[in-house]
C-alpha cells in the first residue's frame, strides 16, 4: 500500500507522474491557495505534505497531522512552515536548495537591467505608439559595465549574481556574517558592513533568507545611505524591504529605481507602487524556468520520499529530528 501524500497545488506534469508514482496523491485541483481549512483536512488524511511557499504551515495544521511523517517543502526559503511546532512534533522539514540558484540570478539581473535601461517604461511606450523616433534624451538610463555592485548576502545565490558581474568588469562589494572564499579569490570581491556596501554600490542585490533579523533590514534609514542614483534588485523575500519606505524613496528621489520580484504583503503591493514608473515588478517568478521548477518538484519527492522512509535527507531543515 502506497504512503498517502497531500499536494497544495499542482506541479509540472513530469513531477506529477513522479508523486502517482509512488504515493496515494491528493492534491489541491483548484489554481489558488488553499484556506486554511482545507489545508487542515489533507493533512489529517495524509502521512507526507508537499506544500508550496505561499502555503502557512502554523502549530495547527502540524497538530492535525496525527500520522505526518514529514514536510517537504517547494521552495528553498521555509519561513512560511512553524519549524518549531514541527520539530517540536518530530516532523523533519525539507526544501529544496541549489537547483534554483542559476535561474534566480538570471532573474536579478533581468531585474537589474530592466531597471537600469527603463525597459518596461520605453516597452509602454513603443506599445502605445509615442515611439516617433529616436531622440537624444529618450528614456535615458543607467550603465551597468564597470559600476559598482553590492551583493547582500552571500550564499548560492548570492555568489552566482556576483559571478556574472564578472563579465561587466564590475567591482563586486558583499555583505555576510562571514568571509567568502570564492568571492575573495575568485572575483575579488570586497567584504564590507551594511552602511559601506549602501554608501558605495551603484546596484544593489538582496539574497538574504527572511528571518526575524532581516525582516525589514532595508527601511528608509537605509535607503538614505545609498547613491541618489542607485538602483535596489530584491529577489529573496518582500520583507526584507519596508515598502512603504521603497515607494517613497523612489518618489521624492532618495533612489533611482528598483527591480523587485517579490513583495512585502504578497500579493498584495504597497498602495501606489504599481502606479510607480521608476520599480520594475514581476510575480515571484524568479524561479520560474520549465526546467528549474521540474528539477524543484522532483527535489521535492525525493525529499518526501526519504522523510516516508524514515531516511535522513541531504534537505532537511531541522537536522535535530533525527537526534
Amino acid at each position: 500500500m502506497k504512503p498517502k501524500l497531500f499536494l497544495t497545488r499542482k506541479l509540472p506534469e513530469k513531477v506529477m507522474l513522479e508523486l502517482r508514482d509512488k504515493f496515494e496523491l491528493k492534491y489541491n485541483q483548484k489554481d489558488r491557495v488553499l484556506t486554511k481549512d482545507e489545508i487542515i483536512t489533507g493533512v489529517k488524511w495524509a502521512d507526507i505534505l508537499l506544500c508550496l511557499l505561499t502555503d502557512s504551515i502554523d502549530a495547527e495544521i502540524i497538530a492535525a497531522g496525527e500520522n505526518l511523517k514529514g514536510i517537504s517543502n517547494y521552495a528553498v526559503g521555509y519561513n512560511n512552515i512553524d519549524v518549531r511546532a514541527a520539530t517540536e512534533a518530530g516532523i523533519p522539514i525539507c526544501n529544496t536548495p541549489g537547483v534554483l540558484t542559476e535561474t534566480t540570478a538570471d532573474m536579478a539581473w533581468a531585474l537589474m537591467f530592466a531597471a537600469a535601461r527603463r525597459v518596461v517604461e520605453a516597452d509602454n511606450f513603443t506599445r502605445k505608439g509615442k515611439f516617433k523616433g529616436w531622440a537624444p534624451e529618450l528614456f535615458l538610463g543607467n550603465d551597468i559595465f564597470g559600476k559598482t555592485l553590492g551583493i547582500v548576502g552571500a550564499g548560492r545565490i548570492g555568489q552566482a549574481v556576483a559571478k556574472r558581474a564578472r563579465g561587466f568588469e564590475m567591482t563586486i562589494l558583499y555583505t555576510d556574517q562571514t568571509s567568502n572564499q570564492y568571492l575573495d579569490e575568485e572575483l575579488g570581491a570586497k567584504r564590507v558592513e551594511l552602511d559601506e556596501l549602501l554608501q558605495n554600490s551603484d546596484f544593489v542585490s538582496l539574497h538574504v533568507p527572511l528571518t526575524p533579523q532581516t525582516n525589514h533590514l532595508i527601511t528608509g534609514k537605509q535607503l538614505q545611505k545609498m547613491k541618489k542614483t542607485a538602483i535596489l534588485i530584491n529577489t529573496s523575500r518582500g520583507a526584507v524591504i519596508k515598502e512603504a519606505d521603497l515607494l517613497q524613496a523612489l518618489q521624492n528621489g532618495t533612489l533611482a529605481a528598483a527591480g523587485l520580484d517579490v513583495f512585502e504583503n504578497e500579493p498584495k503591493l504597497e498602495p501606489g507602487l504599481i502606479d510607480c514608473p521608476k520599480v520594475v515588478l514581476t510575480p515571484h517568478i524568479a524561479s520560474a524556468s520549465r526546467q528549474t521548477r521540474t528539477k524543484m518538484g522532483l527535489m521535492a519527492v525525493k525529499n518526501a520520499w526519504q522523510m516516508w522512509l524514515g531516511e535522513k535527507p541531504e534537505n532537511i531543515v531541522n537536522p535535530q529530528v533525527y537526534n
